[in-house]
């Protein structure tokens, strides 16, 4: 009886010690495969968007003055209506990046206020992100946008030095596509998170879609609790082990 005795606590022994080798090589895989997660996401981020500080409230109350922004670095053939862009141009202000919303692109007619909305191709603009939803702007003739160029405006209509402070120029305004460097997917300090969607521009043609932001932030945030999860076996398994000893021993006390 007393073999008996010894072999089966041996077993269950051996049984015990295979499931926790197993239990430390997932942990292992768990905090490689967290940690090339973690970090792929920062250098995914690091290589499609670019952070930028919004100095003014001319994008207010979208952006505020001080708030960070990430763009994506896209091209400005990739711009579409209701996008909010980064672009310089040296006829605007020189050495620094400005930051705006495309209203109009190549071949539209622009012009407002009818009912206090924005008129693009005749079609009136709902804007949900303006204050109170409308324009505020001092009115400004048709203007047609030639092909290659964007006419933009701020959010904060009445105070943004945008292309209706430069309808006196050569370009009437408007901006070549070749000046955007990125487009702004999100406010990220403070965290108010994605723009919208502006989806008052959307009879007159498709919008773009978000960049990959959203699935970067999920990618970093599991690979985190991966990295976590993973770490926190060894000593969480170590725990249940010693219990377990201390159980058996006061079994066999008795």
């Amino acid at each position: 009886m007393g073999g008996e005795s010894v072999t089966r606590t041996a077993s269950r022994g051996g049984q015990g010690s295979a499931g926790g080798r197993l239990g430390h090589r997932l942990s292992g895989v768990a905090v490689a495969l967290g940690i090339v997660m973690f970090l792929g996401g920062f250098a995914w981020a690091a290589l499609v968007y670019r952070p930028y500080t919004v100095p003014t409230n001319s994008m207010a109350p979208t952006i505020q003055a001080g708030d960070r922004v990430l763009a994506e670095r896209v091209g400005g053939e990739e711009v579409r209506r209701g996008d909010v862009v980064v672009f310089t141009d040296k006829n605007w202000v020189e050495n620094a990046a400005v930051v705006k919303r495309v209203v109009a692109v190549g071949g539209d007619t622009v012009a407002c206020c009818t009912d206090g909305k924005l008129t693009v191709n005749g079609k009136q603009i709902t804007e949900p992100y303006l204050a109170d939803g409308i324009a505020e702007i001092t009115g400004f003739p048709t203007i047609t946008v030639p092909e290659g160029r964007l006419f933009l405006l701020g959010d904060e209509r009445q105070g943004s030095l945008d292309s209706t402070a430069h309808l006196t120029d050569a370009a009437q305004g408007t901006v070549a596509r070749s000046a955007v460097k990125a487009r702004v997917d999100a406010v990220v300090w403070p965290m108010d998170g994605m723009l919208k969607k502006p989806t008052g521009f959307e009879a007159l043609g498709a919008l773009s879609e978000p960049g990959p932001l959203r699935l970067i932030g999920w990618l970093i945030v599991a690979g985190g609790v991966l990295v976590l999860a993973g770490g926190a076996y060894g000593p969480v398994a170590g725990f249940f082990e010693r219990r377990r000893g201390t159980a058996r021993a006061a079994a066999g006390a008795a």
